[in-house]
């Protein structure tokens, strides 16, 4: 109660939001700079549950930004080490490793097990991924991603019927399109991301409204917000169906 007596004054959430978050379940892939702020603050809002999803080790680029490692984890699962640091932060949340490129059955079942589903990896064939398990399940979905000085930010579903999914967003023509690990990246871009990410997670967690089909794009240059309406894609290969 100690820990979370800020988030419980706040009319819209309560003690009857703030014990839906503690029962709660988010599972995020991708610990990279965006996927370590957001289950930073995940963890501390005490959400009762986090799946933490990453195959990838640490390295010495990815100090820069990602907040929950340190030189001494150089070589280790990116998943175990965020583990251990988030288990630090907040004794009481359980925390779920898995240091493994997921199949799509294996995906399918971990966002079977999750309220929510935050994409905060770095490739498009990972993203369409996601997003057709997250419409297959129905479960709402929070993309981010951060490259120079720009990041966005969507939230999808979980109705697909009426709204658009991320695949109406973007198409596999999308895959070449550029990444930060060979144009760079200004490094709180990504936790800006991430602290965005959060809050949408913890809104829909809570019971608070959250407005689907919206892309948040941020310009750290310009100090800037903009946000454009996604439409749903009759020809949406993933949602079309629905």
């Amino acid at each position: 109660m100690d820990r979370a007596a800020r988030q419980i004054a706040l009319k819209q959430i309560g003690t009857a939001g703030q014990e839906r978050i503690d029962n709660s379940t988010v599972l995020i892939i991708g610990l990279g700079g965006i996927g370590c702020a957001t289950a930073s603050y995940l963890a501390c809002a005490g959400v009762g549950q986090l799946l933490l999803c990453d195959f990838d080790s640490v390295d010495a680029t990815n100090l820069g930004r990602q907040t929950l490692y340190g030189p001494s984890d150089i070589g280790d699962f990116k998943a175990v080490r965020a583990a251990s640091r988030l288990a630090a932060m907040n004794p009481d949340v359980r925390l779920t490793e898995i240091p493994e490129r997921l199949s799509d059955a294996a995906m399918a079942e971990a966002i079977d097990q999750a309220d929510v589903v935050l994409d905060c990896c770095d490739n498009f064939s990972t993203r369409f991924q996601v997003n057709a398990a997250a419409v297959d399940r129905e479960t709402q979905l929070v993309s981010g991603a951060a490259i120079r000085f720009e990041g966005q930010v969507s939230v999808f579903g979980p109705d697909y019927g009426t709204s658009p999914c991320y695949r109406c967003l973007y198409r596999e023509a999308d895959e070449t399109l550029e990444d930060c690990s060979g144009n760079g990246v200004l490094g709180p871009v990504p936790g800006v991301v991430g602290c965005m990410m959060a809050v949408e997670a913890l809104k829909f967690l809570s019971g608070i409204e959250t407005r689907p089909g919206r892309l948040h794009l941020y310009d750290a240059l310009a100090s800037e917000w903009r946000t454009v309406t996604v439409r749903k894609s009759r020809n949406c290969p993933t949602c079309r169906g629905t």
